[in-house]
Parts: C-alpha cells; structure tokens; sequence
C-alpha cells in the first residue's frame, strides 16, 4: 500500500493538514481497498496547529518509508527550518519520493532548496513574497497546482484537493479519483486557476498624487470608448507626459489601467448582477462580447461564466 506521510511542523494551518489527509482517506480502489496508508509526523512530541495542539503518531524517521510527503503551510514559515526536517526532506526526495506542499507549505519546500530552478506556486497573496525569498524558485501565482514530477505545489486552501485528486488519478486513474472527489464533494478538475480568486485593484497610487482626480475618472467613465488622446485632454498635458507620469505613479500605462477597471467592474457585475455578458460587456466598456470574453479570460484565467458560477451566491 502506497504511504502518504504529512508532516506538521509548528505552527500547521489546520486546513492543509486535514485536506490531503480526507482526499488520500477517501481513496478506494476497484475492488473496495484503501489505496493509501495516511501518517501524520511530526519532527516535535506536540504541535501548535492554532486553535488546538496536535499530538502526531509518528516522527519524521516515518518520511523515510513514505512514497508521498504532503508539507502543509505554517502559520510563519520560517528561513530555516527545525533540525533535522530539511535533512530528513532532501534525502527522501534523493530516494525518489514525491514531495508535495500545501499552500504556504511551498516555503517550507523551497527552504530545502529543492524547489530550486522549478516551477512552483503557493497562495496568490504570498507569491510575491515566495518570490523575493527564494529568487531561484519560478513563482507562477495563476494556477491552483504545478506538477514537476517529483515535487508538486498547490496554490491556498481547497487548492490542496485540486492537487491531491490529480495525484490520485495519476497514481490510479480517473476512476478512483473521481468516487475520491465524489465522497469529498469536489468537482475532479476546476475550470480556471488561481487568478480567477485574485480580486484586481488597480495599480496603486500615492496618497495626493496628481493622477488622483484622472485615476478617479477614469474608473466612473470605463464604459467609454476612450482613447489615449482623450484621456490626455482631460488631464491637461500630452500624451507622452500622461504615460510617463502614470509609468511614475502607477507602475503600468493608461489604456492597460482602463483594462484592469473594466475587467474589475465586469467581475463586480457578474458577482451581483443576473445580466447576460452581452450587457455586462457593454455596461464594462467592451467593443464586443468577444473581445470582453478573450480579455476576461487572459487576465482572470476563467470565462465570465465561469467566474459567475464560482462566485454569484445561488438565490
């Protein structure tokens, strides 16, 4: 029987620990068995997990014996992390086991270096923060997993699951994926990524910045067709001193700014509105339903529909 060890350090996030534990536990093969042995370890006697302390049944010697290790967030990832676990990691993946993280948990496995010159995701609101920390990891924070092989990420919370029924079908098909994604009522794939969770604000800017009141225009006027020679006239300068300043002071350009707005007031729509997306492209400044579908989809990372039936609460 294939063995899934979760390690809890200090500090576990509840949710990572327990996700992966239900979506291994419910995994039944054809004719009925349990498809994998679940152990959580520990590197201490008692874990801090918040709201509770955890005592885990086995110690990180248990990592040793496991085909998967799933590393659950912590609620403070450390730089370094408690003797031993780095150790212990690092030479379970030289055996060849699949390491996997949950959320936050990417910090942990990129501590050990392992993640180096991979792919990798974790939480869109840490990513950037794995990112800076760990400059030889590619931090990809618009998908909900990344697959490397050996080592697997998952993007926040419920994203665990999204991972842990991939690797169920890998290991044994659609099949035992599917009644494991049943009996935890989750669909087997998400349409869309992480992005779709991600809510856009616009490029910030400092407080009492000449573009304030342009800023402010522009977000009440996204329905417009505007074009760059129009936005300069309202501001009162030229065009090359528009796109300069708001380079300054924004980061980005105008147009690609009234972009984020009309995207933004289309996910506001679509969240409280029952309107059909011909009319929510119009009222969000679109040419046309297409291209409001394409540009939705490249900045969201789901259609419209999608995004409408993940967060529009049911009557």
């Amino acid at each position: 029987m294939h063995t899934v060890a979760v390690l809890a350090l200090d500090g576990v996030i509840p949710f990572d620990l327990s996700a992966p534990i239900d979506a291994f536990g419910w995994a039944r093969l054809p004719d009925g068995r349990e498809a994998y042995r679940v152990r959580v370890c520990a590197e201490r006697e008692e874990v801090n997990a918040g709201a509770f302390t955890l005592r885990a049944p086995y110690g990180i010697e248990a990592l040793a014996e496991a085909g998967t290790i799933i590393v659950p967030g912590v609620e403070d990832p450390p730089r370094t992390l408690p003797s031993g676990v780095a150790e212990a990691l690092r030479e379970a993946a030289a055996n060849g086991t699949r390491i996997a993280s949950v959320c936050v948990g990417a910090f942990v496995l990129a501590a050990t270096g392992l993640l180096d010159g991979l792919r990798a995701t974790t939480h869109w609101f840490a990513a950037p923060d794995l990112a800076r920390r760990y400059p030889r990891v590619t931090v990809d924070p618009n998908v909900l997993y990344v697959d490397n092989g050996q080592f697997l990420t998952s993007a926040g919370a419920a994203a665990a699951m999204d991972m842990c029924l991939h690797m169920i079908r890998t290991d044994h098909g659609s099949a035992v994926a599917a009644h494991a994604a049943r009996m935890s009522v989750m669909p087997l794939e998400r349409e869309g990524g992480q992005a779709q969770f991600i809510v856009h604000d616009q490029p910030p800017a400092p407080a009492g910045a000449t573009l304030e009141p342009l800023l402010a225009w522009l977000e009440d006027h996204c329905d417009r067709d505007l074009t760059l020679d129009e936005i300069a006239a309202r501001a009162g300068m030229s065009t090359r001193t528009l796109n300069r300043r708001f380079r300054d002071q924004t980061g980005t350009t105008p147009l690609q700014w009234l972009h984020r707005a009309r995207v933004r007031r289309a996910q506001y729509l679509l969240e409280t509105t029952s309107y059909p997306v011909e009319r929510i492209a119009a009222q969000a400044g679109f040419g046309s339903p297409t291209a409001f579908r394409e540009r939705f989809r490249r900045v969201v990372g789901t259609s419209p529909q999608g995004y409408r039936r993940a967060f529009r609460p049911s009557p």
